[in-house]
């Protein structure tokens, strides 16, 4: 049986970060209602158009649910919507700071008539503070909480390549969304609760914030290097191959300069004894190492890593991530539908015993609305003049 048969969640959502949160759901079998705008839907359906020409944004994140199309500031649509929600478990909104109030979708207005809703928002923000008004992209959150300062070379700082605020800020309301089904079990009550992606990616920087705030400086920018752990990073061999390695403690530098770099002189070198020395030397450990590994292929440091013991990996690209041998080898794949025709996804990456995932199809835009709309009772005579009037 699936974990979350028979929730139901209504979504306002767009973008990444609630659109994330609510698929975890709908991979766990609850149905998800997505409310779109009739003139678009999701701007992320427009982000790009590289998946057989689906956006790669919306195919990632919104398999599994259903497409409902209303113009919400429609009175007849708000009533629509108000009938949803009656019925709902769960309600997500990612509106724009101020957007909720408007249309009469807050969370608190919700909770109070709807007793036993659970009702998430996810802000940029949050609901309070100097920033509360503010609108909030990926980038400019994660500049600032301080990560770009952190990310990138010596020279240049720079993004983080994936949408890690969004993603944090939809994990956070995902298991939010758990923890308030988990306890409305015992108490028959719902609540209303909030995540921003400034506090869940400011929670992801907790490390390099006490780094800052108790040695009186930030953790320098170090390219793919880790910034306090040194070696831990890429290095090269001779035939050109990049190999990423990480030694972890003193027992491991020791078999790292005895069988792999076989010199084993260097560890008790005064200038790396400890991972501290090893960061303030950085530079000469690199030169060591680099100069090992130059009469080196990448297959001959691999040997010597394996049979030390040390942990190290390709310097993959995406499409070699593609085609991992782990991937086919654990079964990631599954095969999906969607307006394109078949695409494939990885599996969720949470394994629980005796459940498959739904992974169910991509929705078109609005492709659920008649079947919803007469699951509300709504007359198709009523149906069809809302169409032709653009409000659903």
């Amino acid at each position: 049986m699936l974990p979350l048969k028979g929730i139901t969640v209504v979504s306002v959502e767009q973008a990444v970060a609630a659109p994330f949160a609510t698929r975890q759901l709908a991979d766990l079998g609850a149905r998800v209602i997505k409310i779109e705008r009739p003139d678009g839907g999701d701007f992320a359906r427009g982000y790009d158009t590289t998946v057989n020409g689906l956006s790669s944004y919306f195919v990632w994140l919104n398999r599994s649910k259903q497409s409902l199309t209303l113009d919400l500031k429609r009175p007849a649509c708000a009533d629509v919507f108000a009938r949803l929600v009656a019925g709902a478990d769960v309600f997500v909104q990612n509106l724009a700071p101020g957007a909720a109030e408007r249309l009469g979708t807050s969370a608190a207005a919700l909770c109070e008539r709807h007793p036993r809703l659970i009702a998430c928002t996810v802000s940029g923000y949050g609901s309070s503070g100097p920033y509360a008004s503010k609108k909030a992209y990926d980038l400019l959150v994660q500049s600032e909480v301080g990560l770009v300062s952190l990310t990138g070379s010596t020279d240049e700082p720079a993004r983080v390549g994936i949408s890690v605020a969004d993603i944090a800020a939809g994990m956070y309301a995902y298991s939010g969304i758990l923890t308030a089904l988990l306890a409305r079990g015992s108490t028959g009550r719902g609540t209303s609760l909030e995540v921003s992606l400034f506090d869940a990616l400011g929670e992801w920087m907790g490390q390099p914030a006490y780094y800052a705030a108790y040695s009186g400086a930030p953790p320098p920018r170090s390219g793919a290097n880790h910034a306090s752990i040194a070696p831990y990073g890429p290095f090269r061999a001779g035939d050109g191959g990049s190999i990423s390695l990480g030694i972890q403690n003193g027992r491991e530098w020791t078999r790292f300069c005895t069988d792999v770099l076989r010199q084993p002189e260097l560890a008790d070198d005064d200038r790396f004894t400890t991972n501290s020395l090893r960061v303030d030397h950085r530079s000469a450990l690199h030169a060591a190492i680099d100069s090992a590994f130059a009469s080196l292929t990448a297959g001959q440091v691999v040997e010597r890593l394996e049979f030390a013991g040390i942990a190290w990996a390709r310097m993959n690209t995406v499409s070699e991530f593609l085609t991992h041998p782990q991937l086919a080898g654990g079964d990631r794949w599954r095969d999906i539908g969607s307006p394109a025709g078949p695409l494939r996804a990885m599996v969720p990456p949470v394994h629980i015993d005796g459940v498959e995932p739904v992974m169910g199809d991509i929705p078109a835009l609005g492709e659920h609305t008649d079947l919803i709309l007469e699951e509300l009772g709504v007359a198709r005579e009523t149906v069809a003049s809302w169409r032709r009037e653009g409000a659903i």
